[in-house]
């Protein structure tokens, strides 16, 4: 009986013993992101002084005409529009001489996402599906014009080691607001994006190739460039006149949105006229007042090529 006994009772420990060890390696879901991506993702909210800073650096011609450096900066407030537990999405404001604010661009931040636009040229994007596994643990990062238009998006993991955070993908995006008015040598960004959080704010550095497409011919790179975008967190307070703004307009554009997800929704290649009635597309949205939302699905359709 102290026999049978004996063997019981450590039966029981060792079941518990296992159990308990079975608790301790029970692991989130696959599907779960890392808590520490989303956090790095939704500290680039809040009010930043920015400075851009662009400079050509190679080109394979050597008879090429290097441009001129580009710099800037401003006040510009981030803000946090929408968030789940899979996506983040954060508008841009500009602050110009205290209160004008100009609506700027938007990124919106996606967990495994699997449907793309993808940049093809002469504002043309080719919808493709990938594999789940293919962007597995990865955060899509899509970014908007300043009507909410695609301009282009990217998968990656987020990294966090030896105290760095960053994320970084390389893909095809239209010319930058920069220079799409004062280029015609090449029709294609090639850009890699690196966004990285730091001490004082966050860093969005880029090496970028400016690139020649056309039909039936191989890519020609007219020049890289370096950029080099710093965020420098100060306080919100300075950022109060946008905050102010986004309140009386957030619905406005949460129509807009709404519309543009629509046109997303049918997963199909999507090409965008430049102007419609001699103007571009921001140029017939920003005009309107906050009210007039029944206006704005059918600008939009206006710029939507039917196919």
């Amino acid at each position: 009986m102290k026999k049978k006994s004996l063997f019981s009772t450590v039966l029981f420990l060792c079941l518990f013993a296992c159990g308990l060890l079975g608790m301790a390696f029970i692991s989130p879901s696959d599907n779960d992101p890392n808590p520490k991506d989303k956090q790095a993702i939704k500290s680039m909210c809040g009010c930043y002084e920015i400075s851009f800073d662009f400079a050509e650096t190679f080109a394979s011609d050597t008879n090429y005409q290097f441009h001129d450096n580009y710099t800037a900066s401003a006040l510009e407030w981030v803000e946090l529009v929408e968030e789940t537990p899979t996506f983040v999405s954060m508008q841009h404001l500009l602050i110009a001489n205290d209160t004008m604010i100009i609506k700027h661009w938007r990124q919106d931040w996606s967990y495994e996402n699997t449907d793309f636009y993808m940049y093809d040229k002469d504002n043309q994007w080719k919808f493709v599906k990938k594999p789940k596994s293919e962007v597995a643990g990865q955060w899509t990062q899509k970014v908007f014009q300043v009507d909410d238009s695609p301009r282009y998006e990217g998968s990656a993991s987020w990294v966090h080691v030896d105290g760095r955070q960053y994320w970084e993908n390389t893909t095809d995006s239209p010319l930058p607001r920069r220079e799409y008015t004062k280029r015609k040598d090449y029709n294609v960004m090639t850009r890699t994006n690196r966004h990285e959080i730091t001490n004082e704010g966050w860093l969005h550095e880029q090496d970028n190739d400016k690139v020649l497409r056309q039909d039936n011919k191989a890519d020609f790179k007219i020049a890289s460039e370096k950029g080099i975008n710093i965020y420098k967190k100060v306080d919100d307070s300075r950022c109060k006149s946008a905050q102010g703004w986004w309140k009386e307009n957030k619905d406005f554009w949460a129509v807009a949105r709404a519309e543009w997800n629509a046109v997303f929704a049918k997963n199909k290649d999507l090409k965008l006229k430049g102007v419609v009635d001699k103007k571009p597309l921001f140029m017939h949205l920003f005009p309107l007042e906050k009210t007039q939302t029944d206006k704005i699905k059918p600008i939009i359709s206006e710029f939507v090529e039917k196919r």
